[in-house]
C-alpha cells in the first residue's frame, strides 16, 4: 500500500520529499480533490484571520471532554443515596422526639459523606492535572507553519497533520496522503487498516497505523462522530468492578431483609408494648439504623479515591478507577518488549556488507531511506542518526513500515538517472529460509541485538505484493536496544507475586529471547516464534501457558493470544506503547500504556504510565491489593453489625420485649468498633493477593459472627431483665447488653486486624479505652445513658461475651479451614 507522488514542476519540497497531493488523481464525485491551482493555498492551512473568524462564529472543537466528574456530580453521588435518604428521614424524626444524643448517627453520616466528597474532589484534582499532562496535542498547520495545539483549539477547516499512532480527533477529509493507513476498529469493529487517499473521509476515534498525511476538519465539537463516545470514555467514573458489584449485591439483599424486619419492629414497639410514644419511636429507630451498612459504600469510594491520589503522585494516570482493583487481580501480564522492557532509543552498532556491496554506496542508500520517511520509527531514527549524509536522490515512491509487513521501502531516481527500489526490514521475512546469512543473523540475535536487512528489490512497483521476492541482500544493520534499568526488578516482583509475565513482541524471536534472558525472565531460553503457533484457541492457550517469550507476533496475533489466555480463566493485563498494541490493549482485562506511546494506545488503556516507567506497575498492583484486601476486611465488620442488628430486631419482635438500645448506644458501638477502625484499616498497607468471590468470602464470616454476637447480646439482655427491678432497671439492662456487645464486637475487630502491628494494637487499645471512659466518666454516663449497676450482671455480661468471642474465633478458623484461599 503505497502513495505514488506525481511531481509538479517545482520539484520536491525542501526536505527532499515529494508533494503528497496527487494532482492527477481521478476526482471523487462526492469529495473531489481540489484542482492543482488550489493545492498550495489548501496546503498552507488557515490564516490567523480565518481562525479568529471561525472562533467568533463558534466553529470550534468545544466538546467538554472531562477526565473526571464535576463537583456537582460528586456531591450528588455522595449525598443522594438510598441509604442516606432512609437515615435522613430517621434523623429528622429523632431530632423532634429524642435528645440530641440519639441523633448522633445523623452527624456521623454527615461526616462520612463529607469525607467521601473531599477525598473524591482531591482525586478529581489529581486526575484532571494528570490528564492535562497526558493529553495529546494534534499538529495543526496554519499560515504554512505546523504547531501543536490543544484539541479544544481546533476550528472548522483546520489542516491537521497526522502520522503513525496519531488519533483522529475530529471528522475530516484527507488532503494529503503518503501511504496513509487508518485503523477504524474502535468505531466499526473491523481490525484491518483502511488505505486513505486524498478526498477520503476520516472519522474521529480512528487512528493512523502507517504512513502520514493531513486532513481538514469538516466536523468539530459535538457534531464529530465520536465526540460523545470520547467524552464518556475519558470520564472519571466508578464503573463495574467485582468489589463494587459485590457490595451492591449485599446491599440489595440487606434492603429486602430490612423492610419486613423494620415493619415488625415498628409494630412491636409502638403497638404491642404501648410505651410512651416518643420513647417507643426512639427505640424503634435504634433498631433500624444499625441494619444499614451505608458506610461500606462510602469507605469503598474513599479507598478508590485515595488510591488515585497515591498513584497520581507517581505519575500514573488511572482512567477508570476499578483498574486499580483489576490489576491487583491479574495473574498474567503480557509485555511488549519495545518501549516496555527496552527504552525507545536505539543505536547502530555495526554495518555488515553482503554479496560484495560497496560500503559508501550502502551508506548513501541508508541515508536516503531515512530521509524518505517523514515519521521514522525508532529503528529508522537510529539509522538517520548514524548516516545523516545522503545523495540528493529523488524519492518517487515510498512504503511506510507496517507491523504486519515487517518492512518498509522506497524507490529512488538516483543522480545518474538510474532507478532503484530498496527494502529495509526483518531479515527472516525478506530472505528465503535457506539463505546462509540467516545463520549469522541468528548469532547476533542471540546476543540481544536487533538486525535489519537492507535489500534491493527487482520489482518496479512497491505496492506489488511480490516486491520482496527475489530481493538481493545488500547489508545487515545491527542495532542495540537500551534496556530499561528497572525492568529486571519489576519482572522479579511479578515472579514473587505469582504473576506470570509473557513477553510478546513483533521482533525476531531469538532477539526477544536474548533481551528477556538479560532480564533473568524464567523461560527466556525457550523462545517461541509466533508464526508456528496453532490457530486453534485451546491449543494456542496451552502453548502460552507453557512458554513465556514469543517473537514475530503480529498485531492480530497479540489480540488472539490475549483471548486464548482469557479462555483459560486468566485475568490478563497487556502493556504497550505502539499502534500495533491497540487491539490487544482493548481486549485485555487491563490495558496499560506508556505516556510516551501513541495517542491511540493511551485512548484505549485504563492505566497510563505518564513517567514511562515500567517500574510503576508494582505500585499499581500493590495499590489494588491494598484496596481489595482492606475493603474485604472492613466489609466483614460492617456486615457483622448488619447481621446482629437484624437478628436482634427479629428476637425483639418474636419475644415482644422492648428494644435493647437507643440510637445513641449503637452510634457509640459503631463508632468505636467499626467506623474509626475501618477508616484506618482501609488505608493500611496490604500485600495479600486479591481473591475472587468477594460476596461469598465476606458473608462466610459475617453470618456466623453476627449470629453469635446477636445471640450473646440478647441472652445478656434477657438475664438482665430478670436480674434488675425497680427504678433505673431499664438503663441497667441496656448497659449490660451494651457491655456484652462491645466486647464481642471488639474481638471481631481484633480478628480482622490481624496480623498485628504496633499501630493496629494501639488502635484496638484506643477503642477499648474510649469505651471505658464512657462507662466511668459521670457526664459521659449521663450523655449516653449508660451506667453499670452492681457487679453480678456486669461480670455475667463479660463471661457471656468471652464465650461468644471464643465461638466467633472457632467459627472464623473453621471457615478458613473449610474454605481455604
Amino acid at each position: 500500500m503505497t502513495q505514488r507522488a506525481q511531481l509538479d514542476t517545482d520539484g520536491p519540497d525542501p526536505g527532499g520529499r515529494p508533494p503528497a497531493i496527487d494532482a492527477g488523481a481521478e476526482l471523487d464525485p462526492v469529495h473531489p480533490v481540489p484542482p492543482p491551482e488550489a493545492a498550495p493555498d489548501r496546503a498552507r492551512g488557515l490564516t490567523t484571520a480565518e481562525v479568529a473568524e471561525r472562533v467568533a462564529r463558534g466553529e470550534i472543537n468545544d466538546v467538554p471532554v472531562r477526565s473526571s466528574r464535576s463537583m456537582t456530580d460528586i456531591v450528588r453521588a455522595n449525598v443522594f443515596t438510598r441509604f442516606n435518604a432512609i437515615i435522613g428521614v430517621l434523623w429528622f424524626i429523632m431530632l423532634f422526639v429524642a435528645p440530641i444524643q440519639d441523633s448522633l448517627f445523623g452527624f456521623v453520616i454527615l461526616a462520612n459523606t463529607g469525607i467521601g466528597i473531599i477525598q473524591e474532589w482531591r482525586a478529581k484534582k489529581t486526575l484532571d492535572s494528570l490528564a492535562v499532562i497526558g493529553e495529546a496535542k494534534p499538529t495543526v498547520r496554519r499560515d504554512g507553519v505546523a504547531a501543536e495545539v490543544s484539541t479544544s483549539e481546533i476550528v472548522l477547516g483546520d489542516l491537521i497533520e497526522i502520522g503513525p499512532g496519531d488519533k483522529i480527533v475530529v471528522d475530516g477529509e484527507v488532503i494529503e496522503a503518503d501511504g496513509l493507513e487508518v485503523d477504524e476498529s474502535l468505531l466499526t469493529g473491523e481490525a484491518d487498516p483502511v488505505l486513505k487517499k486524498p478526498g477520503d473521509q476520516v472519522m474521529s476515534g480512528s487512528f493512523v497505523v502507517a504512513g502520514g498525511g493531513a486532513h481538514t476538519a469538516t466536523k468539530v465539537g459535538r457534531e464529530a462522530y465520536a465526540a460523545q463516545l470520547a467524552e464518556e470514555a475519558s470520564r472519571f467514573t466508578l464503573v463495574h468492578s467485582e468489589l463494587r458489584s459485590g457490595i451492591s449485591t449485599i446491599l440489595k439483599y440487606v434492603t429486602w431483609l430490612m423492610i419486613p424486619t423494620s415493619i415488625g419492629l415498628v409494630i412491636s414497639q409502638l403497638v404491642v408494648k404501648d410505651d410512651d410514644l416518643k420513647q417507643s419511636i426512639a427505640y424503634t429507630v435504634g433498631g433500624i439504623v444499625p441494619m444499614i451498612p451505608e458506610g461500606l459504600v462510602l469507605l469503598t469510594s474513599v479507598a478508590f479515591a485515595i488510591g488515585v491520589i497515591r498513584l497520581g503522585r507517581k505519575q500514573c494516570l488511572v482512567q477508570e478507577l476499578p483498574a486499580i482493583e483489576g490489576l491487583a487481580r491479574v495473574d498474567t501480564v503480557c509485555l511488549d518488549k519495545t518501549g516496555t522492557l527496552t527504552e525507545g532509543g536505539m543505536d547502530v552498532t555495526d554495518l555488515r556488507l553482503l554479496n560484495g556491496a560497496d560500503e559508501t554506496y550502502v551508506r548513501k542508500v541508508l541515508g536516503a531511506l531515512g530521509e524518505s520517511d517523514p515519521r521514522p520509527n525508532a529503528s529508522l531514527q537510529a539509522i538517520i542518526d548514524a548516516y545523516p549524509d545522503h545523495e540528493d536522490w529523488r524519492c518517487t515512491e515510498s512504503l511506510p513500515f507496517s507491523s504486519a509487513r515487517k518492512y518498509s521501502g522506497a524507490s529512488f531516481s538516483e543522480g545518474d538517472g538510474e532507478d532503484s527500489t530498496w527494502l529495509l526490514g526483518a531479515p527472516d521475512v525478506l530472505l528465503p529460509a535457506d539463505d546462509p546469512a540467516l545463520a549469522e543473523i541468528e548469532e547476533l540475535n542471540k546476543q540481544g541485538l536487533r538486525v535489519l536487512l537492507l535489500a534491493r528489490s527487482e520489482a518496479s512497483e512497491l505496492d506489488d505484493p511480490r516486491v520482496a521476492e527475489g530481493a538481493r541482500a545488500t547489508a545487515l544493520v545491527v542495532l542495540e536496544q537500551r534496556l530499561r534499568p528497572d525492568a529486571a526488578d519489576t519482572l522479579r516482583y511479578f515472579e514473587e507475586q505469582d504473576v506470570a509475565a509473557k513477553v510478546i513482541s513483533g521482533d525476531n524471536a531469538v532477539s526477544v529471547g536474548a533481551v528477556a534472558g538479560k532480564l533473568s525472565l524464567p523461560g527466556a531460553e525457550n523462545t517461541v516464534d509466533a508464526r508456528t503457533l496453532p490457530k486453534d484457541q485451546a491449543e494456542m492457550a496451552q502453548v502460552l501457558d507453557e512458554n513465556a517469550v514469543f517473537g514475530r507476533v503480529t498485531p492480530q496475533q497479540k489480540r488472539d493470544m490475549v483471548g486464548a489466555l482469557q479462555s483459560k480463566g486468566h485475568t490478563v493485563a497487556m502493556t504497550g506503547d505502539g499502534v500495533n498494541d491497540v487491539l490487544a490493549l482493548k481486549d485485555a482485562d487491563i490495558g496499560v500504556s506508556m505516556g510516551s506511546g501513541s495517542e491511540a494506545t493511551r485512548a484505549v488503556a485504563q492505566i497510563v504510565l505518564l513517567n514511562n516507567s515500567f517500574a510503576t506497575l508494582p505500585s499499581v498492583v500493590a495499590e489494588g491489593r491494598r484496596v481489595i484486601g482492606n475493603i474485604t476486611r472492613v466489609a466483614t465488620l460492617f456486615l457483622v453489625k448488619t447481621v446482629y442488628s437484624v437478628l436482634l430486631a427479629l428476637l425483639v419482635v418474636c419475644t415482644q420485649v422492648e428494644y435493647l438500645f437507643l440510637p445513641r448506644h449503637l452510634t457509640l458501638l459503631s463508632t468505636l468498633t467499626i467506623g474509626v477502625p475501618a477508616f484506618f484499616l482501609a488505608l493500611a498497607p496490604n500485600k495479600e493477593r486479591a481473591k475472587p468471590h468477594f460476596v461469598k468470602r465476606v458473608m462466610r464470616y459475617a453470618i456466623p459472627g453476627g449470629v453469635i454476637a446477636g445471640t450473646a447480646t440478647f441472652v445478656t439482655y434477657v438475664l438482665a431483665r430478670h436480674h434488675y427491678t425497680g427504678a433505673g432497671a431499664r438503663e441497667a439492662e441496656t448497659s449490660a447488653a451494651t457491655l456484652c456487645l462491645f466486647l464481642v464486637a471488639i474481638w471481631v475487630l481484633a480478628i480482622i486486624a490481624r496480623p498485628y502491628t504496633w499501630w493496629r494494637l494501639l488502635l484496638i487499645g484506643a477503642m477499648g479505652f474510649g469505651f471505658m471512659l464512657v462507662m466511668v466518666v459521670p457526664w459521659l454516663q449521663d450523655f449516653f445513658q449508660l451506667k453499670l449497676a452492681g457487679t453480678t450482671m456486669p461480670w455475667a455480661a463479660v463471661a457471656i461475651a468471652a464465650v461468644a468471642a471464643a465461638g466467633i474465633e472457632f467459627a472464623f478458623r473453621w471457615v478458613d479451614r473449610k474454605f481455604p484461599a
